[in-house]
Parts: C-alpha cells; structure tokens; sequence
C-alpha cells in the first residue's frame, strides 16, 4: 500500500468509522411527530443537561428535527447523557474482534472530548458530528489535524504520527494488502514527513498540512465520501 493509500486511510478512517459508530449508537433514526414535541422536555431528563437547540443548531449544520432526532439516539444509548472512555473504546472494538482498536479510539475519543472532562457530551458529539459529516473540507482537515497532533501543541511530531500510523494498523493493519510488515508505520511517517513537512523543520503545521492535503486529489475523494450519508 503505497503513501497516498495510507494518508487516505488516516483520514477517512476517522469519518467512516465515527459514522459505523453513529449507526451502532442507533442515532440517526427516522424522526416521529412525537419525537418533535418531546424533544425538548427529554433534554432535561438526563444527568447532563445538553445546551438548548437553538444553541446547538446555530453551532452545527443540523436542523431542529435532526437534533432532535440525534438525541434520542444518543440518549436511548447513553441514558446518562455522556460517553466515557471505556464505553467509546468498547463500541469500536466491535468492530475489529481480530484486531486491537483500544488505541486508536483513545486518540478519537481525546479529539471528541473537548473540554477534557474524560467524557464526551452530545455537544461534543453533534459538533464533531457536523463538522466531519456536513462541514468544509477545510474544516474536516482541521479535525484530522487536531486528532493527530496528540498533545495539542499546534504541531504534528513524527512521534505523534507515529502513535497514530501504529494504532491504525493495530486496529486494522492485519487487513492491508500487501501483508504489513513491522516496520510499515515507520516508513509510511518518514514518506508523510516528506510531503507534509515542506520546510523540513521536523514538525508538520496546520497550514504545511492543510495546503499539502488540498493538493492531492486521493485524500480531497476521501473527504466526499461520507459527505451524503445524513
């Protein structure tokens, strides 16, 4: 699998999975006149209380009714009105029984946990949501880049990359054709580095990343493939 292979699969693993999950979750169902009219007063039955859908629908690219609709899902999967660690990393392990999924959802669920309360909330959830479902490509590019850069410091080290590649092919390595070899992560970083680091400095930059993803057509079809699904 050569390097545009891998780069689209550590992008597009992040909307593609994260939308199995929404399935999992059972969120995204039809919505019911009932659902509308009991939508708000299940907002506060829960022990967090989500912010109002006015406030919500102006922070995504849902409607109301889609709102709405995501929170009964969610609620009827989380009754308590937030996902922690172990349930998150637990919903994608089913995913991958012959693999180890435990590691890669880590740096997912951090990317989701906004507030780093050690729980994701179905603000959290819907905003991650729009943006990797609804949002430009420039905004999900954002979201791959938040996700990789693991201590938040505004730069991708190839130790960072690192943890990344090798939690992706844990999690579904044993998959790829050609069989991957131990040292496959650690090739595919030093190509990433190539392209993404343009003034060699050893870091990747939101702009270095944003700009080199733009530019390669395989990764901007990546970023179409999910665009439809709700």
């Amino acid at each position: 699998m050569g390097m545009d292979g891998m780069e689209v699969i550590a992008i597009a693993v992040v909307i593609g999975l994260f939308y199995v999950v929404l399935k999992q979750f059972g969120v995204w169902e039809p919505l019911s006149l009932e659902d509308s009219c009991d939508g708000e007063l299940e907002l506060s039955m829960v022990r967090h209380q989500p912010e109002g859908l006015d406030q919500l629908q102006a922070q995504t690219q849902f409607t109301r009714k889609e709102l709405q609709s995501l929170y009964r899902g969610f609620k009827n999967e989380c009754p308590s009105g937030l996902v922690d660690e172990e349930t998150f990393k637990s919903i994608y392990s089913q995913f991958f029984p012959q693999g180890d999924a435990t590691t890669y959802a880590h740096f997912l669920f951090q990317a989701f946990d906004m507030d780093r309360s050690g729980s994701i909330r179905f603000e959290d959830f819907v905003i991650g949501l729009s943006v990797l479902l609804r949002g430009s490509v420039t905004e999900k590019l954002r979201w791959a880049f938040n996700l990789y850069d693991i201590n938040k410091d505004g730069y991708v080290t190839k130790e960072e990359m690192m943890a990344i590649m090798t939690s992706i092919y844990d999690m579904m390595g044993r998959y790829t054709l050609p069989s991957v070899r131990d040292d496959s992560p650690y090739e595919h970083v030093e190509r990433f580095f190539q392209k993404m680091d343009r003034n060699r400095d050893g870091v990747v930059t939101i702009d270095e990343f944003i700009e080199t993803c733009q530019k390669d057509e395989n990764i901007m079809a990546s970023m179409q493939l999910f665009e439809n699904v709700l």
